[in-house]
């Protein structure tokens, strides 16, 4: 069975949500040696590699191989895993799959990150090209030109060149084949998985503006453009691509907006939101995903103890309008004007007894205009 299967790797929990992991041409799993123990913290990541690639058998493919066909590889793949529904990220050659998937089998993509990649790859003849130059030459010779195709001048990760030297040559051509006749733009608008587009700045191979294409056309996507990368994003700069998958995969901008409004309550985040500048929105969007949507969005502590700490640290740093708000999500989180008293004369013990006479007149403030507005009298 496993020479008609995709090699691949596994991490992560078994009941974690799955998240398969496509490779770019001539490269193998260990592209994303930097990024998939991360975020196997939060999912069953599977890793594949292209046919003739890594450990993957040679024969999974043949001549005149498209797209299509390594797609339904990674279902088998998947089928064989007994994942019936998945995220899915993938480079370059990789992405194409994920883009074939999502518009072709929408009911098994559940979440769809494209890296330096595109929706058409400049046509047949340079791939035609690049075929009949391996299954004549073999590898040796373009392996030697990697560097510059993959990274900025002066990074290598000799693995991975190592990967594409040592490749099955008729293998590598045949994904030349799948690459020269892929073209899915007029299926992108079909895409309904939410979709994230990853550019490198300084890639040759899939420039920004091929990703913004897909970006255009696929409703409800959004892209992000990394400095300092090249064709191989997450082997360059792997801080950066992980934390655009993070984001993407485990939703903290949408979940920590929803904790934002339970917890502010709906009045304030609006009018913050109303108030937000193409200047202010970048800091809006970290606010939302990593104050609220990893912080805060953590079971460890409840809401009612993070309000606790939360006045005690703004206290301490004299954020006192920052405190006023704060103590009105204290109350929305269920503590008492007492249990907020109680905090208060804790902060004059360890943050000095002028800081909590301050934080004191607010918290009166405060509390007294709620109790003006549930009184209908006033």
């Amino acid at each position: 069975m496993t020479d008609k299967l995709l090699n691949h790797r596994v991490e992560g929990p078994p009941s974690a949500p799955p998240l398969l992991l496509g490779p770019s041409l001539g490269t193998s799993t260990r592209l994303w040696d930097k990024v998939a123990p991360e975020l196997s913290i939060t999912h069953r990541v599977i890793r594949w590699d292209l046919p003739g690639h890594g450990d993957s058998p040679a024969g999974l493919i043949a001549p005149g191989a498209t797209v299509g066909d390594l797609a339904a590889l990674v279902l088998a793949l998947a089928d064989a895993l007994g994942v019936e529904r998945f995220a899915y990220a993938g480079v370059s050659l990789g992405g194409a799959v994920g883009l074939q998937l999502a518009a072709h089998h929408p009911e098994r993509v559940s979440s769809l990150a494209v890296i330096c990649s595109s929706a058409h790859f400049n046509g047949a003849k340079p791939w035609r090209e690049r075929a009949e130059l391996v299954r004549r030459e073999g590898l040796a010779g373009l392996a030697e030109s990697a560097d510059s195709r993959w990274f900025t001048p002066g990074f290598t990760v000799p693995e991975l060149v190592d990967d594409h030297r040592n490749a099955d040559p008729e293998a590598y051509a045949a994904c030349c084949d799948a690459l020269g006749a892929f073209d899915i733009r007029e299926d992108l608008p079909r895409i309904s998985a939410p979709t994230l587009l990853v550019a490198g700045r300084q890639d040759p191979a899939t420039p920004p503006a091929q990703l913004r294409e897909i970006a255009d056309a696929v409703p409800g996507s959004s892209l992000t453009e990394i400095p300092g990368a090249s064709h191989l994003a997450p082997a360059e700069r792997p801080e950066a691509v992980l934390a655009a998958l993070r984001g993407h995969f485990d939703g903290y901008a949408k979940r920590g907006m929803e904790v934002r409004r339970q917890v502010l309550g709906d009045a304030h985040v609006d009018r913050a939101q109303s108030r937000q500048t193409p200047f202010t929105a970048r800091f809006q969007d970290f606010i939302s995903r990593y104050a609220w949507g990893e912080i805060w969005t953590d079971p460890t502590l409840s809401h009612r103890e993070r309000s606790m700490i939360t006045l005690t640290a703004l206290v301490a740093h004299g954020h006192y309008d920052e405190l006023a708000m704060h103590i009105r999500a204290a109350r929305r989180n269920g503590l008492t004007p007492e249990e907020i008293g109680a905090v208060l004369l804790q902060t004059a013990v360890y943050c000095g007894v002028p800081a909590a006479n301050s934080a004191f007149a607010t918290a009166q403030r405060v509390l007294a205009e709620e109790d003006a507005d549930r009184d209908p009298t006033t």
